[in-house]
Formats: C-alpha cells, structure tokens, sequence
C-alpha cells in the first residue's frame, strides 16, 4: 500500500506541558488534532509511566499514528503513517505533524520523509 510514512524526533520540548506529562491530556491532543487533519481514529491506546511520561497509538483508518514523551529530557518522538488506498492522504500526515509540532514547541526536530509501497505491486 502506497503512502507517506513520517518519523520524526524532537528535543527541547517544554517539560511544563501537559501532553509531555499526562497520557489523558496526549491522547486528547492527539486525538483532537487527527480529527481536525481530517484522518480517522478507530481505536487508542495511551499508557502513564511513573513518575513521568507516556507514550501511545492512534489507529486510523488510515494506518497509525504512535508517540512517545520523555519530559526529564524534553524529548519526543513521532511516527506518522498514512495509507492512500482510496485517495492521496499525504496532505492530512502533513497537517497533523504541523499541529503536533505547534504543540510540543521543538527547539530542534529530525524528520524523515518516507514514501511505502511501490506502484503496482501486489
């Protein structure tokens, strides 16, 4: 299946911000801005790491959407996977990752642009 497959990590994210913090408040984020890009959430799973941190995964209709925080470090890392079964979606991966990014305030980010699946192949 062909589609946009963007992998990212960011650093020098803010430590005071809830989603960095509370698996709830990242879910909701998540959750509220995949919406907005106009993907699909059929199912969640976000976990609490004591004393601090979380981690979780959309699944989209899509394909997936998986992050993990590490506030002692102000570290984050995103996995943004998007299929184009019925039409290009690329355009919404694109949208997500920025409203994500406005969110988390990254000081600096390391992106890969990945194409998956190969025209034609069965």
């Amino acid at each position: 299946m062909q589609g946009l497959h963007l992998l990212a990590e960011w650093y020098g994210c803010s430590a005071q911000l809830a989603p960095m913090c509370r698996a709830e408040a990242l879910q909701a984020l998540c959750e509220q801005l995949t919406r907005e890009a106009g993907l699909s959430v059929v199912g969640a799973g976000f976990h609490q790491f004591q004393p601090q941190g979380a981690t979780g995964t959309l699944v989209l209709a899509e394909s997936h959407v998986a992050i993990h925080t590490w506030p002692e470090s102000g570290w984050v890392t995103l996995d943004i996977f998007v299929c184009n079964y019925s039409g290009d979606n690329s355009a919404k991966a694109e949208q997500l990752y920025a409203a994500l990014k406005q969110s988390f305030q990254p000081q600096q980010e390391q992106l890969q642009r990945l194409q998956r699946g190969a025209a034609g192949a069965a």
